[in-house]
């Protein structure tokens, strides 16, 4: 079992930074694959990035390739995502979750999701 918590939404304006955390418990966080997902009002849930368990491969979702970068500390059971060039469009509330599978890119395959935490990007 793993809990998810994530941390470091807010305001911000455009073309601003923020750095989200995911805290996860559990002993066998270093063996999950980690992703962001984000869902605006009236979407659906997108994905955002995700990593394998040691960081070997990541990918990012096409809308924030270049602008974002996500990061994991297995000693430290956390995962981050730093946002950054931020536009009015990255509004939405973000999600931290946790795959058993090698690698995911789709919200089917994880097993575990944290609570979410809302960014809004004013323009």
């Amino acid at each position: 079992q793993v809990q998810l918590v994530e941390s470091g939404g807010g305001l911000v304006q455009a073309g601003g930074s923020l750095r989200l955390s995911c805290a996860a418990s559990g002993r066998t966080f270093g063996t999950y694959a980690m992703g962001w997902f984000r869902q605006a009002p009236g979407k659906g849930r997108e994905f955002v990035a995700a990593t394998t368990w040691s960081g070997g491969s990541i990918d990012y979702g096409d809308s924030v390739k270049g602008r974002f970068t996500i990061s994991r500390d297995n000693a430290k059971n956390t995962v981050f995502l730093q946002m950054n060039s931020l536009k009015p469009e990255d509004t939405a509330v973000y999600y931290c979750a946790a795959s058993r599978a090698v690698f995911a890119i789709t919200p089917a395959w994880y097993d575990y999701w944290g609570q979410g935490t809302q960014v809004t990007v004013s323009a």
